[in-house]
């Protein structure tokens, strides 16, 4: 038996054992319901990996809805594309720091709450992105007691994705799945600004 022969045959077995694990855990997996997604962190990434979930979702013919909270641009690439295929809302008055008016955010957040508590009373949505919303707990601009209730009795196979930095950790233990994203390194602190396409 040559080496190759033997490195094919070990790396075949150490493949079959795994295989047998992974099937294992699928054929347990047999839940289907509405998800809770949880991305914070203070890496790169949340609201990207939420935008690649919308572009699935409508790959697959779903109805999606997405309220972005603090967020006030409208020309980014990601509502260009996929505003056309969902119900795409921008309800902020941009980052905290640049309104400095905490009654004006509260207002703003909401009225962004009004619309997105009526996708998640409505069975008729499948995915539903709350882009930013941590911040609105954080911050207290909306009643936490109120939003973990309308997240918690929304429609029984209705998803929901929920981004942002520093999230209540309510939130995490209400989340199905929570992804937590850090910076290694940031073109930012090296002095590089948001890029098209990448940041916006």
């Amino acid at each position: 038996m040559t080496i190759n022969t033997e490195r094919n045959a070990r790396h075949a077995a150490r493949m079959a054992r795994k295989k047998a694990v992974i099937d294992a855990h699928i054929a347990e997996a047999n839940i289907d319901t509405g998800i809770m997604i949880l991305l914070t962190g203070n890496g790169k990434g949340k609201s990207s990996s939420a935008f690649g979930m919308v572009a699935r979702a409508i790959g697959h013919g779903l109805k999606v809805g997405v309220v972005q909270f603090i967020k006030n641009r409208t020309d980014t690439g990601e509502e260009a594309l996929l505003g056309k295929h969902c119900e795409w809302h921008v309800m902020g008055d941009g980052f905290t720091w640049e309104t400095q008016n905490f009654e004006a955010d509260k207002l703003k957040s909401e009225a962004a709450w009004a619309v997105a508590a009526r996708m998640l009373n409505d069975a008729s949505y499948d995915v539903v992105i709350l882009d930013e919303l941590t911040y609105c707990l954080s911050y207290k601009y909306l009643d936490k007691d109120i939003i973990l209730k309308d997240l918690e009795s929304r429609p029984e196979m209705q998803h929901v994705v929920v981004t942002g930095r520093a999230a209540v950790k309510e939130l995490h233990e209400i989340a199905d799945t929570v992804t937590v994203l850090n910076d290694e390194k940031h073109a930012y602190k090296a002095g590089i600004k948001a890029q098209k396409g990448l940041e916006w």
